[in-house]
């Protein structure tokens, strides 16, 4: 996995220090045909000079955001199986099924996929779901989840 990324960073570094490059170009083109001949003439060095700065100064940032980036630390492994927090359940007075749901729902399910897993109808899920909701606080199936994971019910 690691021998893709470099390519690819490599390949993305090259194409910006060649946009960088062109746009330089460009910016240089314009300046020589709009005629501005005082401008052009009198402050060519100057022009030249922040030009090749603003170029360099760009390219500074961008290297400098992109090596000083931090990587992502892999996240590590729960020490034992996950249990629920029996206390919260019960005092939330959340139901066995309702507790199913929202696991459920956490796995990215939707109110059809969870009738036909747990073979009921739409209708029965969404009542369990209106009530957990209820329960949790929660207004949205997002944030019951967060809710859940908070209070240690899902994992």
């Amino acid at each position: 996995m690691a021998s893709t990324a470099k390519p690819r960073g490599t390949r993305r570094a090259l194409r910006d220090i060649l946009l960088f490059g062109v746009c330089g170009g460009l910016l240089i083109t314009v300046l020589k045909l709009t005629e501005y001949r005082f401008l052009v003439v009198e402050h060519s060095v100057e022009i030249y000079g922040g030009l090749v700065a603003a170029l360099f100064s760009a390219l500074g940032i961008w290297l400098g955001l992109t090596l000083t980036r931090k990587k992502a630390e892999p996240s590590l492994p729960p020490t034992g199986p996950f249990t629920p927090n029996e206390r919260r359940i019960s005092e939330l007075g959340i139901t066995p099924r309702e507790l199913e749901i929202l696991g459920l729902i956490a796995a990215g399910l939707s109110n059809r996929e969870i009738a036909d897993h747990l073979f009921v109808s739409e209708n029965t899920v969404k009542t369990h779901s209106s009530r957990l909701f209820d329960k949790l606080g929660a207004r949205r199936r997002t944030q019951a989840v967060q809710l859940g994971k908070q209070a240690h019910l899902i994992p």
